[in-house]
């Protein structure tokens, strides 16, 4: 392991390392390595890693939290630039949060100012840059809901910029940042209600209970792997006499469609179809991610077999 110290107007900027091992880094605890690799925390340390990349012809690749993403199980021969930032400060209502910052702390910490709305939230895994980019949510509300402002820096021209809530175009599962992968976002500024601190603490633990019941917590897993899609009005009717809820936006349940083709449970390798939630493919040992993708093709095959639905994944696949 080759370590560089890159070195601009005579200071020591940053460290980057060699063929650093990149599954753990990961909740899918899947990937090969890194050709480079650096940690950042500033939005300047974040330019100058792009620096280091461009000067390089090096192809720059961002990961914040780790989780929905599947990496390749060759070395990326890029520069892997790993966020690390996890500052964030409260004035009155409004959260200002660095991108890198864990979203289940900040709700629990958020909670103990009296502040919430967004408890729901609680347990999806991630940091909160990663929520805002696919517009997490979770029994109900979506990052969306609390969003004011986002702030990113274009890795292409290096040009940075703010955008309102609008701006965001936000929708399911999509911003303007999953559109546009060359905008990271470093800063997220978030507008949240008054709450009881026993109650949002209590509502947080269920929620995070209620996922685990699901058995989508602390499984080596990239989170939901498919986005629930559109489906026909037959497909609806079936989905909503079966379990007696209402289609939201015509969507039905990826997890839903996993099982009634007879998938759940279904593995290639240690790849793994969750029995409790089959949209959550597991490692369930030394999974590699040629078997997630084989496992993950069968379900769209057989899904758009048996309905005419096309999946599409939710997680980032590299």
């Amino acid at each position: 392991m080759k370590l560089e110290r890159w070195r601009r107007d005579n200071e020591y900027m940053l460290t980057i390392q060699e063929h650093i091992p990149l599954a753990p880094k990961t909740t899918f605890g899947i990937g090969k390595t890194a050709r480079y690799f650096v940690e950042v925390k500033t939005e300047t340390e974040i330019e100058e890693a792009l620096g280091w990349a461009k000067e390089r012809g090096i192809r720059p690749i961002v990961l914040s939290g780790g989780s929905n993403v599947l990496l390749p199980d060759e070395e990326l021969d890029a520069l892997v630039i790993m966020i690390m930032n996890n500052d964030f400060s409260f004035a009155d209502s409004e959260l200002e949060a660095d991108a890198g910052c864990s979203l289940l702390h900040l709700i629990k910490t958020a909670s103990e100012r009296n502040l919430g709305g967004w408890e729901k939230l609680a347990g999806i895994p991630g940091t909160l840059g990663g929520a805002v980019r696919g517009n997490a949510g979770a029994f109900g509300p979506e990052i969306k809901d609390f969003v004011v402002r986002v702030r990113a820096l274009d890795i292409e021209l290096g040009d940075v910029r703010e955008f309102d809530n609008d701006a965001c175009d936000f929708s399911y599962r999509h911003s303007f940042f999953k559109d546009h992968p060359e905008w990271i976002i470093t800063r997220v500024w978030v507008k949240l209600g008054r709450s009881d601190p026993a109650a949002s603490k209590q509502l947080i633990e269920e929620t995070i209970r209620e996922r685990e019941r699901r058995h989508i917590q602390n499984v080596r897993a990239a989170g939901s792997f498919f986005v629930n899609p559109v489906a026909p009005k037959e497909v609806q009717e079936i989905f909503e006499k079966e379990k007696g809820l209402k289609s939201r936006e015509g969507r039905v349940p990826a997890g839903w469609l996993i099982e009634k083709v007879g998938l759940k449970g279904a593995r290639v390798g240690d790849a793994v179809a969750s029995e409790q939630h089959p949209n959550y493919i597991k490692n369930d040992g030394k999974a590699s991610a040629a078997e997630v993708k084989e496992l993950a093709q069968k379900i769209k095959n057989a899904v758009r077999g048996k309905f005419g639905i096309e999946l599409q994944e939710e997680a980032v696949v590299l």
